[in-house]
């Protein structure tokens, strides 16, 4: 009887250690399937895909006008009429302001009458060589008919009678002559002074100051009444009249850095934001230095903006972005994926077990986003972004997809 309690007590103690053990094992599994799964990081991946992309820059600076210049007279003289002032758009040969120069007009007028002098004495010298040329004809006409009579009848004619009538002709020969030489002195004399009242003429009209181009008056100097000094050296300190700019073209002035300049082409396409505007407007590369600056390493460049409307003045902030490269279709995966290595590099690819493998990638264009891939990967590769020194090759991760956006902006 004892014997069969004792028998009775094992088995009720067997049975509950293996329904304990039944109940407590598959739990146990389970937790240590959680605590290993735990234990596996999770790390953000993007998908290596195709499609376009471009590498470009966005520089700033400031609009300057086409063309500025101080409207200087050539002349010296009082202002006798200004006819702009400040904010006035005039056009290309408009009257800006007339002078009064007396001095230059009482010269005009002596030039004026010295041509007059010029053309009587012109006149005169032609008479002079008519009568001349009629005396000449008549003396020389007697001397050859004497001549051939003396030479038909020898000794009709006396000798002295023949030799004075060749000196009459040799001597109305040479007044012919002399009086040619009047008549060229007086058309010399002519045309110096007609020389003279073209120069008298030229300065008479440069006491009409006149706009160089079309323009905007920026600044007046002068008032009805100032003296003004001619600008025609550049030692005398000669006060202009006006400051006229040119607005329906501009240049937007930028630096470009050492890295852009060799993809920089003269008549390049530029898109040119003006914040102040909320406009983007259209522009073109017109000109640049073609020479670094040694200081900041980069090269003066010039950016043409038409201005048809005058909406845009100079000084103006604006931004701009040089497009260096484009490519459509291509292989690119996010920059944060990259370890660089010169024009090549290294991403971590998670493969469909989970497991990270590092693959040695060459490099093409870089947007700052995302970054060309030429081989190492292929279209829809997971690639780890983010923290890359947290993970190694043949490590088990769990890759979390992240968007394109988040991955170019950090956020996963």
């Amino acid at each position: 009887m004892r014997f069969k309690r004792s028998y009775i007590v094992i088995t009720v103690a067997v049975i509950t250690v293996v329904g304990w053990f039944l109940i407590e094992f598959p739990g146990h599994r389970a937790r240590a399937s959680r605590e290993d799964q735990s234990m596996v990081p999770t790390v953000a991946v993007a998908l290596a895909s195709r499609g376009p992309i471009r590498s470009s820059i966005t520089l700033s600076g400031a609009f300057r006008p086409y063309q500025e210049v101080d409207v200087h007279a050539k002349v010296a003289g009082y202002i006798r009429h200004i006819y702009v002032d400040v904010g006035d758009k005039v056009k290309e040969k408009q009257t800006l302001a007339i002078l009064e120069v007396p001095e230059l007009n009482a010269q005009v007028a002596g030039a004026n009458a010295d041509i007059r002098r010029s053309e009587d004495a012109i006149h005169r010298a032609e008479q002079d060589v008519k009568r001349a040329e009629s005396t000449y004809a008549a003396y020389h006409a007697a001397y050859t008919r004497l001549k051939q009579a003396s030479a038909a009848r020898p000794g009709l004619i006396a000798e002295q009678e023949l030799d004075d009538s060749m000196a009459h002709d040799h001597e109305a020969e040479a007044q012919v002559g002399s009086a040619r030489a009047a008549l060229a002195e007086a058309q010399s004399q002519l045309s110096m002074a007609k020389a003279t009242q073209d120069r008298y003429a030229s300065l008479q009209a440069y006491s009409r100051i006149t706009a160089p181009f079309s323009g905007v008056v920026t600044k007046r100097y002068a008032d009805t009444g100032s003296l003004i000094q001619a600008g025609t050296a550049s030692d005398t300190q000669a006060m202009p009249v006006v400051r006229l700019v040119e607005w329906s073209r501009l240049r937007l002035v930028v630096p470009v850095p050492e890295s852009a300049v060799p993809d920089l082409q003269l008549g390049q396409a530029i898109d040119v934001v003006v914040p102040a505007l909320g406009r983007t407007i259209k522009g073109k590369v017109a000109r640049f230095a073609d020479a670094l600056n040694e200081e900041t390493r980069t090269m003066h460049t010039e950016i043409d903006v038409e201005n048809p409307d005058d909406t845009l003045v100079g000084g103006m902030y604006a931004e701009t972005t040089l497009v260096l490269h484009q490519k459509d279709s291509v292989l690119t995966v996010p920059i944060q994926a990259v370890k660089r290595i010169g024009t090549n590099g290294t991403v971590f690819v998670v493969d469909k077990s989970g497991i990270v493998g590092e693959r040695s990638i060459k490099l093409g264009v870089d947007s700052g986003a995302r970054i060309e891939v030429t081989s190492g990967v292929s279209d829809g590769d997971q690639v780890i972004v983010g923290n890359l020194n947290a993970v190694q090759a043949g490590q088990r991760v769990r890759p979390k997809l992240v968007a394109q956006n988040q991955a170019a902006e950090g956020q996963y």
